[in-house]
């Protein structure tokens, strides 16, 4: 290949590579199931067709921001039927 020959080996010696720990490990995705609001998923899935991004990406991106500024979550219980008052 342009005149140069090329080595190949048939066996590496793993004793001799330099092993190094992935720097990305600690942003790896884990799979998981989770039951959403179909309206939740509509939701994403519209921003997505926006933005060009896909939805399940959004959904992380959004949860990641959650967990990088510490946000709390509010929640308020209202017996059904009843409205909150603003």
């Amino acid at each position: 290949m342009n005149g140069t020959k090329e080595k190949t080996r048939k066996e590496y010696d793993i004793d001799k590579l330099n092993p190094r720990p992935n720097p990305y490990a600690r942003e790896l995705k884990k799979t998981v199931t989770i039951k959403m609001q179909t309206t939740v998923i509509e939701y994403f899935k519209e921003e997505a067709g926006k933005t060009g991004i896909p939805y399940q990406t959004l959904i992380n991106l959004y949860l990641a921001d959650c967990v990088k500024q510490k946000k709390r979550i509010n929640l308020s219980w209202v017996p059904q039927g009843e409205e909150t008052v603003k």
